[in-house]
């Protein structure tokens, strides 16, 4: 049996030509939607594996259908479908708990490849948005070395992040798990954890994507 699959995009064209690709990929496309209040209420009642949703959705928005599906169904995976690469939009969707942020200019086999990986648990991040924070956080890079804060408090926190936690977060980055990360630095997992821990409060961040964001913006971390 395939990967069940709740597809919502509001243009009708798209969303037919994204539900043939993927049943052509072996997934079980259970049902579509054109809209935000609509495609939740088809979530309830069909239980997908994964739902993939535009960002842009009449009714609720996509980012917050996605707060609301995590919410009502925390095993089902979210995925969100940006027109381009778009900063704020994946920021929004991270702290929304989506387990992916893909693109519509991606293939539609790279499309099926990166939901595979997401129903096998791994968060899916298209390589466009990757470019376009790597080309935030060198322009952040050269505000400050010309005396201009990249943002708000950044250069404070930047200040505060030890060599350690610059490394660890690095790792974090790379995809390295906790285990792989203390092996990687010859230090317990218990010291991670603390470093992580230190790293949140710092960063003002609630978990290890968005303190991974942060760190990109704030030019602390790459994403390679």
């Amino acid at each position: 049996m395939g990967i069940r699959l709740l597809l919502a995009d509001d243009h009708r064209m798209v969303r037919e030509g994204i539900k043939r690709g993927l049943l052509d990929h072996g997934f079980d496309v259970v049902g579509e939607s054109p809209d935000g209040d609509e495609v939740v209420r088809m979530a309830k009642e069909l239980t997908p594996d994964i739902v993939l949703l535009s960002t842009n959705l009449p009714g609720q928005t996509g980012i917050d259908a996605c707060r609301e599906l995590h919410a009502a169904l925390p095993r089902a995976r979210v995925v969100m479908l940006a027109p381009q690469a778009d900063v704020e939009s994946f920021t929004l969707s991270m702290q929304a708990v989506a387990s992916g942020y893909l693109v519509k200019a991606n293939a539609l086999s790279e499309l099926a490849t990166a939901l595979r990986l997401c129903a096998s648990g791994e968060t899916v991040i298209a390589p466009q948005i990757k470019s376009v924070m790597l080309g935030e956080a060198h322009r952040n890079r050269e505000r400050a070395a010309v005396g201009v804060g990249a943002n708000g408090g950044g250069s404070k926190a930047r200040g505060l992040i030890t060599k350690r936690e610059e490394e660890v977060l690095q790792l974090i980055a790379d995809g390295c798990s906790t285990p792989e990360v203390a092996s990687e630095l010859y230090i317990s997992q218990k010291t991670v954890k603390n470093h992580l821990a230190s790293i949140y409060q710092k960063l003002d961040a609630r978990d290890r994507t968005q303190a991974v964001l942060t760190a990109v913006r704030l030019g602390i971390v790459s994403l390679n």
